[in-house]
């Protein structure tokens, strides 16, 4: 991994899979899964656009406006060419930038690791919610701050995001749309 990435990079995949690893074990999960799954979770994230789309052809006008947003089924791509084959675990390496069902508890605990690990120096409250062994809500809170996120930003919403966000939401903030 330290290959494929900057040290800024990795000093982050490395927070991840620590939080990640604590996250799972608060929550009665495998926590050397969760701590792979954070450790591959950004292998593919600093490839050019070129490489990102060999590895994950884009599938919607998201992916093909904003090629990052393939570097999670990049990411599972070369994690089963590694010799992965961990259902859970190649679903939290690629369901980290989309969100995942909730039925795979390890791709939710990476989830919230990405978006709450202290270097970001924000979410220390989903954080605190997931070590508390709250990981249904924290991952709840973690969707919907993304989606927000990217609204207030005018990003445009990947379709998965949308998915995750409809079933974790059954009641959007006020004024809020989709």
């Amino acid at each position: 991994m330290r290959q494929l990435v900057s040290p800024e990079r990795f000093a982050h995949i490395l927070r991840v899979a620590e939080l990640a690893e604590r996250i799972a074990a608060a929550n009665g999960l495998e926590p050397e899964r969760a701590y792979l799954a954070g450790i591959l979770h950004d292998a593919a994230r600093e490839f050019a656009p070129e490489r990102l789309a060999e590895l994950a052809p884009p599938q919607n006008e998201v992916e093909r406006e904003h090629p990052k947003a393939l570097h999670g089924r990049a990411g599972r791509r070369l994690a089963e060419e590694w010799g992965i084959e961990d259902e859970e675990v190649l679903e939290a390496i690629e369901g980290h930038v989309y969100g995942a069902h909730p039925k795979h508890a390890i791709a939710m605990a990476v989830y919230v690791a990405d978006v709450s690990e202290p270097g970001r120096g924000v979410n220390a409250e989903i954080r605190d919610l997931a070590l508390g062994g709250q990981l249904l809500e924290a991952y709840r809170q973690a969707v919907r701050s993304k989606v927000e996120y990217l609204q207030r930003k005018g990003i445009p919403v990947h379709p998965r995001t949308l998915e995750a966000y409809r079933e974790l939401i059954s009641e959007p903030r006020p004024g809020f749309r989709l």
